[in-house]
């Protein structure tokens, strides 16, 4: 049996591993839990509790742990800090538990963070761990699991005092529109978006795009976008893709515009409803030359910026090289080689090996549709201010772009209501990053509290 030396003042004593190991042992196990974070601000009734542990009341500076669980009563609230940077403000009468919470900032494979929400809400700002994998973090409800893309939102587990908020507001809901040009479909390997102001994030399946997006896949990715008016686009590897402008009302699709453009790679192409109702409105740049278009389906593969091969499967494509004036028709089954020299025929595509558009399928209605759920509904409710959101309850998935509330309900139904809900528009709760959440609260006390009454 080996031993180690304890030493020290006065001490000299040899104790075996085994006396060690019983000493460690019976050293309260919440001596190693893992840190989560601290309270940064609190009002109110609101203590944190650890399993088999006395409640802890919730003030400035209280640490939090690992399976720590936050109680709110009726008037009181919290805001959080975690150790990746993640804010939190849990509402009142709600209840909070830190399942799971391990970050390490030098191996984000080994980084989750999982919550479950036992009743109320709360506002949240993520951090690092969300942004590390697409799986790391997680909140568990009893309708459904939200998964978090790195993101800016609002859930709440609504009943009756959700519809009650609502009716407190004098003013009118505004639609719940979704902005995202188009969302990702069937996404395999590592895909980026830099949007226009040069802010990257990484994007998986069921994320948005919108317009000033460059999407970059990686080696050996590829991807589906499914654009709003049902035009979609099928990128291959090493490829850089830009949406210049996409502009679609379902009820004016003649009135839309959709220009994009390929800076390298593969792109194959089967244009929506926009181009059905109106295809000069319809164009596609290239390093080599631009296309036009008469409701068709396209193969443009620019593996270099200097030389392009252009190729339609499905109707008709107007090609105009870069310098020149004319344009160089082709109908189905023909393509054109065109590079810096000049160009020639081509009379098979190049890009057999990728998918064509039109034999993945795509539900663009899950992706984008509105309606079937009501602003009173109970159930869970998602609003997202940034970022990307999955819900994924009993039977169906439902991604949430910025801007977007979308519903999950007891039933396992999920969706869109058409109108955003004003107790989510005229939340009077501060947000977790506020600067003086106190000022913010005797703001609308002193306003009467309602939801109309919100600080902004």
């Amino acid at each position: 049996m080996q031993a180690v030396t304890v030493t020290g003042p006065g001490l000299g004593t040899r104790i075996t591993t085994a006396v060690l190991g019983l000493l460690l042992w019976q050293t309260p196990l919440h001596t190693w839990a893992q840190s989560a974070g601290e309270v940064e601000f609190s009002r109110g009734a609101a203590v944190a509790q650890a399993p088999g542990k006395l409640p802890r009341t919730m003030g400035k500076g209280l640490a939090l742990e690992q399976g720590d669980r936050l109680t709110t009563a009726e008037g009181a609230m919290a805001i959080v800090k975690l150790q990746d940077g993640t804010r939190l403000t849990l509402r009142p009468n709600s209840e909070l538990i830190m399942q799971t919470y391990r970050y390490d900032g030098t191996i984000k494979e080994d980084n989750s963070m999982v919550m479950q929400l036992l009743r109320g809400g709360f506002r949240a700002i993520t951090g690092l761990i969300s942004k590390g994998s697409p799986n790391a973090a997680k909140i568990q409800t009893s309708t459904a699991t939200v998964g978090i893309r790195g993101t800016d939102f609002d859930v709440r587990l609504c009943g009756p005092e959700c519809k009650a908020e609502s009716a407190k507001v004098r003013d009118k809901a505004r639609p719940n529109a979704i902005i995202a040009s188009a969302k990702l479909v069937d996404a395999k390997g590592e895909i980026s978006a830099t949007d226009g102001q040069g802010q990257k994030r990484m994007v998986y399946d069921g994320a948005s795009v919108y317009p000033g997006d460059v999407v970059q896949t990686g080696p050996g990715a590829r991807v589906i976008l499914a654009f709003r008016d049902d035009s979609r686009l099928t990128l291959g590897a090493n490829t850089q893709f830009k949406v210049e402008s996409f502009v679609y009302d379902q009820k004016a699709p003649a009135e839309g515009r959709f220009l994009v453009k390929l800076l390298q790679g593969s792109l194959r192409a089967l244009t929506g409803l926009i181009g059905k109702a109106n295809n000069r409105n319809v164009g596609f740049t290239t390093p080599t030359a631009t296309i036009g278009i008469r409701g068709t389906g396209l193969d443009m593969d620019c593996q270099t910026v200097a030389a392009c091969n252009f190729f339609t499967w499905l109707g008709t494509i107007e090609v105009k090289p870069n310098g020149e004036t004319a344009l160089q028709v082709l109908n189905a089954g023909e393509g054109l080689y065109v590079d810096k020299a000049g160009m020639h025929p081509i009379s098979a595509p190049t890009l057999e090996d990728l998918p064509r558009p039109d034999t993945v399928p795509v539900n663009v209605q899950q992706l984008f549709s509105s309606g079937g759920v009501s602003p009173d509904d109970e159930g869970l409710f998602v609003y997202v201010r940034d970022g990307h959101i999955q819900i994924t309850s009993s039977k169906e998935v439902l991604d949430l772009g910025r801007g977007e509330t979308g519903f999950a309900g007891f039933d396992g139904r999920t969706g869109r209501p058409d109108d955003l809900p004003l107790f989510i528009q005229y939340d009077s709760v501060p947000m977790p990053n506020s600067l003086n959440p106190m000022l913010v609260n005797l703001l609308n006390d002193a306003a009467g509290g309602g939801a109309n009454n919100m600080c902004r």
